[in-house]
């Protein structure tokens, strides 16, 4: 049996990928604030990542019939848009929380639950080419988004290194989405970033990737991990 674990499943990327996974047969647990699937296969779990609460108390489930577990780090928001100094320290923290902290928590907690099986095990997270190249007005967002990368590749380094069943460790930028996060940008004021003319082109040029398709190209490293032999990944360049 294969169990996934998908952060951030009610919509975007998340939900394709939910759904993609239980076409396939396998056993899916979402993680988000609300539940858009309605499946036999599919359990939710309702979390607030701006809040880590509720995250501290999550343990993973014993799986005895696992034959492949896989963490799905997916959950991101975009957070407030403008220059540093202009910006809400709640919102900071919030969106640090989202896009780093609970990501490295999970990944903590699936490691410690799952080291010992010998087993197939992947933990794929969901980056951004904004966390390998600065954006201004993106602060928070690009350092959260390269914190992600970088946990990623000292994870990576460590199941070499010190775990006898490693897990395989990816952090992929899904690039250019069609998703909730790029209506955000495109109603950003111009006074606060300076470049949103760009990204409302981007939907008008029929430039966005549709999330199906990104998680389609996800599936490829999930499905055959060990022809994929760099943590930092590019959806557009597979």
């Amino acid at each position: 049996m294969h169990y996934y674990f998908i952060t951030g499943s009610s919509r975007g990327i998340g939900k394709a990928l939910a759904e993609n996974a239980l076409e396939r047969n396998a056993t899916v647990t979402g993680f988000a604030r609300n539940s858009r699937i309605q499946h036999s296969a599919y359990d939710h779990i309702l979390m607030d990542f701006s809040d880590m609460d509720d995250l501290y108390y999550y343990e993973f489930p014993k799986l005895k019939d696992a034959d492949k577990i896989v963490l799905i780090n997916n959950a991101g928001a975009l957070g407030q848009v403008g220059p540093v100094g202009q910006l809400r320290d709640y919102d900071i923290e919030k969106l640090f929380n989202i896009n780093t902290i609970a990501s490295s928590i999970l990944s903590n907690k699936f490691i410690k639950a799952y080291k010992d099986l010998t087993i197939e095990k992947i933990i794929l997270n969901v980056s951004s080419g904004a966390g390998r190249h600065a954006i201004e007005s993106w602060a928070a967002y690009c350092a959260s988004k390269a914190a992600m990368d970088m946990f990623s590749m000292v994870t990576a380094d460590e199941q070499k290194k010190y775990y006898q069943y490693p897990t395989h460790i990816f952090s992929v930028a899904p690039g250019i989405v069609d998703t909730q996060m790029q209506d955000e940008i495109r109603e950003v004021n111009e006074n606060q970033f300076k470049d949103v003319e760009r990204f409302k082109n981007y939907k008008a040029n029929g430039e966005l990737a549709s999330a199906e398709s990104v998680a389609g190209k996800l599936f490829q490293i999930i499905d055959q991990p060990e022809h994929y032999n760099e943590v930092l990944l590019d959806v557009r360049k597979l």
